[in-house]
């Protein structure tokens, strides 16, 4: 437990961009592969298999949060609206919202 805790402590620290995060994560992933924690050896395999996006992700200040925020919204309104009416009163409600 206190191997999962200090991992797991480590990977939040890498979650604020900076230049450094690149080198991080590769140290990070090396201390995965020395214990015997399956579920955390998987979701290094996992980040290892994206390496570029994980590293533009840790590094990079820009993010495209409020573009899947709307994306959302407007799957939410689309969905509440189903067969309801037409493409008019979908496009009235996300102007509206």
């Amino acid at each position: 437990m206190t191997a999962l805790s200090t991992l797991v402590s480590q990977f939040a620290r890498m979650l604020s961009p900076s230049q450094d995060n690149a080198q991080a994560l590769t140290d990070w992933i090396t201390r995965v592969r020395g214990v015997d924690l399956p579920f955390l050896q998987s979701f290094a395999t996992g980040l290892e298999r994206d390496r570029a996006a994980v590293d533009a992700a840790l590094t990079l200040p820009h993010h495209n949060g409020r573009t899947e925020g709307v994306n959302n919204k407007i799957k939410l309104i689309k969905r509440q609206t189903y067969g309801r009416a037409g493409f008019p009163l979908l496009h009235h409600r996300i102007l509206l919202n």
